[in-house]
Protein backbone atom coordinates (compact mmCIF):
# COMPACT_ATOMS: atom_id res chain seq x y z
CA UNK A 1 0.00 0.00 0.00
CA UNK A 2 1.53 3.34 -1.04
CA UNK A 3 1.63 6.08 1.38
CA UNK A 4 1.35 9.95 0.52
CA UNK A 5 3.30 12.35 1.76
CA UNK A 6 1.24 15.33 1.58
CA UNK A 7 -0.93 18.02 3.02
CA UNK A 8 -4.24 16.05 2.70
CA UNK A 9 -6.85 18.63 1.36
CA UNK A 10 -10.42 16.06 1.08
CA UNK A 11 -10.69 11.62 2.32
CA UNK A 12 -13.26 10.12 1.47
CA UNK A 13 -14.26 8.65 5.06
CA UNK A 14 -17.03 6.53 4.10
CA UNK A 15 -15.29 4.14 1.58
CA UNK A 16 -13.88 2.41 4.65
CA UNK A 17 -17.62 1.63 6.09
CA UNK A 18 -18.70 0.56 2.76
CA UNK A 19 -15.62 -1.14 0.66
CA UNK A 20 -13.24 -3.54 2.02
CA UNK A 21 -9.82 -1.91 0.33
CA UNK A 22 -7.70 -4.21 -1.39
CA UNK A 23 -5.22 -1.93 -2.74
CA UNK A 24 -4.49 1.43 -3.26
CA UNK A 25 -2.74 3.58 -6.52
CA UNK A 26 -1.29 7.02 -6.67
CA UNK A 27 -2.43 8.62 -9.57
CA UNK A 28 -1.96 12.67 -11.09
CA UNK A 29 -5.32 14.31 -11.73
CA UNK A 30 -5.98 16.65 -14.75
CA UNK A 31 -7.56 20.59 -13.41
CA UNK A 32 -8.47 23.78 -14.52
CA UNK A 33 -6.77 26.88 -12.89
CA UNK A 34 -10.01 27.85 -11.07
CA UNK A 35 -10.10 24.04 -9.64
CA UNK A 36 -6.77 23.94 -8.28
CA UNK A 37 -7.22 27.14 -6.20
CA UNK A 38 -11.03 25.88 -5.21
CA UNK A 39 -8.96 22.39 -4.19
CA UNK A 40 -5.88 24.61 -1.89
CA UNK A 41 -8.79 26.06 -0.16
CA UNK A 42 -10.60 23.03 0.82
CA UNK A 43 -13.76 23.02 -0.73
CA UNK A 44 -13.61 19.42 -2.59
CA UNK A 45 -15.65 16.41 -1.65
CA UNK A 46 -14.66 12.48 -2.57
CA UNK A 47 -18.18 11.47 -1.19
CA UNK A 48 -20.07 9.89 -3.89
CA UNK A 49 -16.88 9.73 -6.57
CA UNK A 50 -16.13 6.93 -8.47
CA UNK A 51 -13.55 5.77 -11.16
CA UNK A 52 -14.04 4.61 -14.55
CA UNK A 53 -12.79 3.83 -17.85
CA UNK A 54 -13.95 5.73 -21.63
CA UNK A 55 -12.16 4.93 -24.49
CA UNK A 56 -8.66 3.37 -22.75
CA UNK A 57 -8.46 6.68 -20.05
CA UNK A 58 -9.54 6.92 -16.53
CA UNK A 59 -11.51 9.20 -15.27
CA UNK A 60 -13.42 9.98 -11.95
CA UNK A 61 -16.46 11.14 -11.48
CA UNK A 62 -19.10 13.02 -9.40
CA UNK A 63 -15.89 14.46 -7.58
CA UNK A 64 -17.54 17.96 -6.41
CA UNK A 65 -15.16 21.09 -6.14
CA UNK A 66 -17.14 24.44 -5.14
CA UNK A 67 -16.68 26.72 -7.91
CA UNK A 68 -14.00 29.48 -6.91
CA UNK A 69 -15.67 32.54 -5.41
CA UNK A 70 -13.24 34.87 -6.92
CA UNK A 71 -13.79 33.73 -10.18
CA UNK A 72 -15.06 34.81 -12.81
CA UNK A 73 -17.30 33.35 -15.89
CA UNK A 74 -14.72 31.45 -16.67
CA UNK A 75 -15.57 28.96 -13.46
CA UNK A 76 -15.58 24.94 -13.71
CA UNK A 77 -18.50 22.67 -13.56
CA UNK A 78 -18.61 21.33 -9.99
CA UNK A 79 -19.07 18.12 -11.09
CA UNK A 80 -17.70 17.51 -14.18
CA UNK A 81 -15.81 14.58 -14.89
CA UNK A 82 -11.50 14.63 -14.85
CA UNK A 83 -8.87 12.38 -16.33
CA UNK A 84 -6.68 10.81 -14.13
CA UNK A 85 -3.23 10.81 -15.17
CA UNK A 86 -1.87 7.15 -15.05
CA UNK A 87 1.21 5.22 -17.13
CA UNK A 88 -1.00 2.55 -20.11
CA UNK A 89 0.11 -0.76 -17.86
CA UNK A 90 -1.78 0.57 -14.62
CA UNK A 91 -5.02 1.79 -17.02
CA UNK A 92 -5.23 -2.04 -18.17
CA UNK A 93 -4.41 -3.34 -14.80
CA UNK A 94 -7.35 -0.96 -13.57
CA UNK A 95 -9.60 -2.02 -16.48
CA UNK A 96 -9.05 -5.76 -15.58
CA UNK A 97 -9.92 -4.95 -12.38
CA UNK A 98 -13.15 -3.02 -13.01
CA UNK A 99 -14.53 -6.53 -14.70
CA UNK A 100 -14.79 -8.06 -11.65
CA UNK A 101 -18.07 -8.50 -10.09
CA UNK A 102 -18.41 -6.57 -6.98
CA UNK A 103 -15.39 -4.56 -7.73
CA UNK A 104 -14.80 -0.65 -7.99
CA UNK A 105 -11.78 1.87 -7.86
CA UNK A 106 -12.83 4.59 -5.17
CA UNK A 107 -11.15 7.84 -4.60
CA UNK A 108 -9.84 7.86 -0.65
CA UNK A 109 -7.85 11.01 -0.46
CA UNK A 110 -6.91 14.11 -2.53
CA UNK A 111 -3.78 15.76 -1.71
CA UNK A 112 -0.99 17.99 -2.90
CA UNK A 113 2.23 16.47 -3.12
CA UNK A 114 5.25 18.97 -4.46
CA UNK A 115 3.06 20.95 -5.88
CA UNK A 116 1.00 18.85 -7.77
CA UNK A 117 -2.59 17.53 -6.95
CA UNK A 118 -2.58 13.72 -6.35
CA UNK A 119 -5.75 10.78 -5.73
CA UNK A 120 -5.22 8.15 -3.74
CA UNK A 121 -7.52 5.46 -5.57
CA UNK A 122 -8.80 2.33 -3.71
CA UNK A 123 -9.28 -0.98 -4.99
CA UNK A 124 -12.52 -1.83 -3.54
CA UNK A 125 -14.69 -4.60 -3.01
CA UNK A 126 -18.08 -3.97 -1.91
CA UNK A 127 -18.93 -4.97 2.11
CA UNK A 128 -22.40 -7.21 2.63
CA UNK A 129 -24.40 -6.12 5.59
CA UNK A 130 -23.34 -8.28 8.04
CA UNK A 131 -19.70 -7.35 6.94
CA UNK A 132 -20.73 -3.79 8.29
CA UNK A 133 -22.31 -4.72 11.44
CA UNK A 134 -19.41 -7.21 12.46
CA UNK A 135 -17.13 -4.06 11.53
CA UNK A 136 -19.03 -1.72 13.85
CA UNK A 137 -19.52 -4.60 16.36
CA UNK A 138 -15.42 -5.26 16.34
CA UNK A 139 -14.84 -1.21 16.97
CA UNK A 140 -17.46 -0.98 20.12
CA UNK A 141 -15.45 -4.07 21.00
CA UNK A 142 -12.09 -2.16 20.91
CA UNK A 143 -13.54 0.86 22.54
CA UNK A 144 -14.69 -1.13 25.80
CA UNK A 145 -11.65 -2.40 26.30
CA UNK A 146 -9.65 0.56 25.47
CA UNK A 147 -12.21 2.68 28.43
CA UNK A 148 -11.65 -0.79 31.02
CA UNK A 149 -7.95 -0.16 30.26
CA UNK A 150 -8.48 3.44 30.95
CA UNK A 151 -10.01 3.11 33.84
CA UNK A 152 -8.08 0.23 35.74
CA UNK A 153 -4.63 2.45 35.15
CA UNK A 154 -6.12 5.38 37.02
Amino acid sequence: MKKHHGKVLAQNRKASHDYIIEDTIEAGIVLKGTEIKSIRKGSVSLQDAFCRDFKGEMFVYNMHIAPYEEGNRFNHDPLRQRKLLLHKAQIDRLIGYLHNPGHALIPLRLYIKNGVCKVLIGYAKGKKKYDKRHDLKQKQMKRDIDRALKERNQ
